[in-house]
């Protein structure tokens, strides 16, 4: 959990905080856990294609 919290942008809250609208918030949240999707993706993506290629 700690490793998380360090990833992740130190200033999340006083953006949430800061923010004009919920639009804003919105996107605050889809751009901190968007880079842990696009990363999990890629490695489902290379497992999968591991898998495939030694036929297992």
């Amino acid at each position: 959990m700690k490793i998380l919290f360090l990833l992740q942008q130190p200033d999340i809250e006083k953006k949430m905080e800061e923010a004009p609208d919920s639009a804003y918030e919105i996107g605050v949240v889809i751009g901190s856990y968007l880079p842990f999707v696009v990363l999990a993706a890629i490695a489902y993506g290379i497992y999968y294609y591991t898998k495939k290629k030694r036929g297992s």
